[in-house]
């Protein structure tokens, strides 16, 4: 297995696989273009707004679900470069093993909660397609929005699980 340099400016970074820091940036870009359509869409329904008083029949709608799709396929992207919030306060002096083994701890707890939410929405998208669950003026199926955050979603679950391991052979180092 091919390990990549760190893609972080992360005080205790660790190399992870290659294939995955691939497979993290492409699930950034759909996030980053569902973001742009998101923006051109909403200053289009503001314009219209503005200029014929009739906004784009459920721009809510779809921020509302493209947003779920963003967050979800930024996250992967997040934890693989290191960019979640640190608090790195009490622990800036303390030694590298000690950072690294305090970094498993923490991708432990996120990768546990990162299974949970999953398996919880792997339930919630199941029910939404079950009941015909559909946005309100637009009548998108919600369900169809789970197609992307679900496999965001175990990307994220796999990425904390090579960069706990990372920390943790750092740490017994």
């Amino acid at each position: 297995m091919a390990e990549a340099e760190p893609l972080t400016e992360h005080a205790h970074p660790v190399p992870v696989p290659g294939w995955l820091v691939a497979l993290c940036r492409w699930f950034a870009t759909i996030g980053g273009m569902v973001l742009m359509a998101m923006l051109f869409m909403t200053v289009a329904s503001i314009t219209r707004r503005s200029l014929l008083g009739a906004p784009i029949a459920g721009d809510f709608e779809m921020v509302e679900l493209g947003s779920a799709i963003v967050v979800a396929c930024f996250l992967p992207w997040c934890q693989i470069t290191g960019g979640n919030v640190l608090v790195d306060f009490f622990t800036m002096k303390a030694g590298a093993r000690t950072n690294h083994a305090l970094e498993a701890l923490g991708d432990l707890v996120y990768l546990v909660l990162g299974i949970l939410l999953t398996w919880r929405m792997w339930h919630g998208a199941s029910e939404f397609r079950l009941y015909g669950e559909q946005s309100m003026v637009l009548r998108i199926p919600v369900w169809w929005v789970f197609t992307l955050v679900l496999p965001a979603m175990t990307l994220l679950i796999v990425t904390t699980f090579f960069t706990m391991i990372g920390h943790w052979r750092e740490a017994r180092r």
